[in-house]
């Protein structure tokens, strides 16, 4: 871990959190409302981030050149040697969400993972488990092999852009944070009016905020608390409204269990 340099106290020093793209329209207003609030409960500078794929957000937090990051469940479980859980975010009451397949809405004849079969097919990013895991997990369970399934696959880098590429028969179907869909469903119900959800994943860990293992425990334990606090203030249940959450919780790795179970049959050796 890096020192602070001479005659410089830590408390003057940025607490960096690192984010893939926010789906939100006002993205920059509501960062920049989130950092005041993060700053008066932390009583230290905060500087969000942004990076466009969570390799790269979750390498910076392994190196330790940011602080906190929120990735996702899967390079959680797989960099977990590097990392420690801080908080993870409950959502309509319980700290879990699906991975959902969706289709594009013009192809009623696509109702199942198995009508995709030689259809182009759009992932999110290769490190996420609702994106990217889980379907291919999904095909393999069935002797599928996922590679040579679809006609043609690509990452949109954005969970969002997932929605957008089925929306506008870029692609037959794709892969999704089912929070993510479920979100711009209630907030901007045009993105999603040309998909339909056609199968639900079972219940995983949601996406967590973590840091690397060097963090001082007073940072680490500030953090959290902030984060954990947020559903008592006013001003943090306005920001937790905006991204439909309805708090932090500490949670533990168990809710993570499943994704690693996944991660582990994928690297399995096949015949």
């Amino acid at each position: 871990m890096a020192f602070p340099r001479r005659g410089r106290s830590t408390d003057d020093l940025p607490i960096r959190i690192g984010l893939t793209p926010v789906f939100l329209d006002d993205q920059i207003g509501f960062l920049a409302q989130w950092r005041r609030w993060l700053e008066h409960y932390l009583a230290r500078p905060v500087r969000f981030v942004q990076r466009g794929s969570y390799r790269e957000v979750v390498e910076l937090v392994r190196a330790g050149k940011i602080e906190f990051a929120w990735i996702c469940g899967y390079p959680y479980v797989r960099y977990r040697t590097d990392l420690q859980l801080v908080a993870i975010p409950v959502w309509r009451g319980t700290p879990t969400y699906r991975s959902y397949l969706i289709v594009d809405r013009a192809q009623p004849q696509l109702r199942t993972l198995d009508d995709l079969r030689h259809k182009v097919f759009a992932y999110s990013d290769p490190d996420s488990n609702s994106g990217h895991l889980y379907p291919q997990y999904t095909l393999a369970q069935k002797g599928i092999n996922p590679a040579a399934f679809f006609a043609r696959t690509f990452f949109t880098w954005a969970h969002r852009k997932v929605i957008e590429a089925v929306g506008v028969g870029l692609a037959a179907g794709g892969a999704v944070d089912g929070y993510v869909w479920e979100t711009l469903a209630e907030l901007q119900p045009q993105l999603v009016a040309n998909t339909k959800v056609i199968e639900q994943s079972p219940p995983f860990g949601f996406p967590p905020f973590v840091t690397h293992k060097h963090l001082d425990l007073v940072t680490f334990a500030r953090f959290r608390a902030a984060l954990t606090k947020m559903a008592r203030d006013d001003l943090g249940t306005h920001l937790l409204r905006q991204l439909r959450l309805d708090g932090f919780t500490e949670g533990d790795d168990s809710l993570y269990a499943s994704i690693a179970e996944m991660a582990a049959y994928l690297e399995l050796p096949r015949s």
